[in-house]
């Protein structure tokens, strides 16, 4: 366990795609203040994120969105110990206007400034949530970038058992999305159209008894394109809502069966979830039933911090603060980190 000699307070910066926001919390685990403002709306209108949109609209967001968290949290630049920001993964543009707003802050007070990779802090989103939570357990990492079965060791040491060998579950979602005529952000609408639909359509559950903790979703993907394509080269009316639901229930329940799996095998008692599809409703109550099955710990973020946040960042960067793990003026952003150098 990580002893702390005092109460710090971390300003967390998260700039990596389309989500400008600026978190505060105390010592790992207590959010003083949390503020998010969105491009999503204006990136919709382009069917998804356009990079230099994304890239100006941080830029005239982020400092709004740090006096909002001062003023939320009653605190001044006097009183942060320390800067996290994430400087990668993500879009390059994006990830360059928070690194860069978080070396001035840190130039200007003189507070160090801590480098954060955006998926340890999916990973530290857990501690927001249960302030007790404690290593070792498993983590579902599922975003649009990754979809990985994780063991957390302690604090910094990280097993990878299983990771997508090709697409990442949250890119399948939008691009089965688009597939459907769906809009952007593709993973929250095929959520809600799965909801009215029934599970009707056959499609195959990738790797499910195989290939040990790893994931497939490339064909998936491509079932459900060519069963929406033979429908029309027939003239016949695609039902969305049973082809979002059987896409769901497809993507997601080897997820829970694997993760819990897992759990058992390495004979912990607690499973965390993170990335931005952990906000869908079905893998929660999916993994809410099998783990009160097995009687497992599980720990579901709010979906709120399941999403980019600046919360998670500063959650990852105090860990960071402790361990006076920071990074000096020529810090860079780096657009592509693959998941086992991040967790190395």
């Amino acid at each position: 366990m990580i002893k702390e000699k005092k109460d710090f307070i971390i300003m967390g910066i998260e700039t990596s795609c389309d989500d400008t926001a600026v978190a505060i919390v105390k010592n790992g685990r207590e959010i003083l203040a949390d503020k998010i403002i969105s491009s999503a709306t204006e990136q919709a209108k382009f069917g998804g994120v356009v990079p230099e949109i994304a890239s100006r609209a941080h830029t005239e967001a982020i400092l709004d969105a740090t006096k909002q968290a001062l003023k939320e949290s009653n605190l001044t630049f006097n009183d942060i110990d320390g800067f996290a920001v994430t400087y990668g993964a993500g879009l390059l543009g994006a990830l360059l206007v928070g690194v860069s707003f978080a070396k001035g802050l840190s130039y200007a007070t003189n507070k160090p400034l801590i480098p954060v990779n955006h998926i340890r802090g999916h990973i530290s989103a857990a501690y927001l949530q249960d302030k007790n939570l404690q290593p070792p357990f498993i983590t579902l990492l599922v975003s649009g970038g990754h979809t990985a079965i994780i063991d957390v060791k302690s604090y910094d040491e990280f097993e990878v058992l299983g990771g997508t060998l090709d697409d990442a579950v949250g890119e399948a979602f939008d691009k089965v999305a688009r597939v459907l005529g769906l809009s952007y952000p593709g993973g929250p609408n095929i959520e809600r159209e799965a909801k009215t639909g029934k599970n009707s359509v056959k499609l195959p559950k990738m790797l499910k008894g195989k290939g040990g903790y790893n994931f497939s979703y490339s064909g998936l993907k491509t079932a459900v394109i060519n069963h929406v394509h033979k429908l029309k080269q027939k003239g016949e009316e695609v039902n969305i809502a049973d082809v979002a639901c059987s896409f769901q229930c497809s993507a997601i329940d080897v997820l829970a069966l694997k993760a819990v799996k897992a759990v058992k095998e390495k004979k912990y008692n607690t499973l965390t979830i993170g990335g931005g599809v952990a906000a869908n409703g079905y893998l929660r109550e999916s993994l809410t039933k099998a783990c009160e099955k097995e009687k497992i710990k599980l720990v579901l973020p709010e979906k709120r911090y399941c999403t980019d946040n600046g919360a998670m960042i500063a959650a990852e960067g105090s860990i960071q603060f402790r361990k006076k793990n920071f990074a000096d003026i020529t810090l860079n952003a780096v657009a592509s980190i693959p998941l086992r150098e991040t967790l190395k």
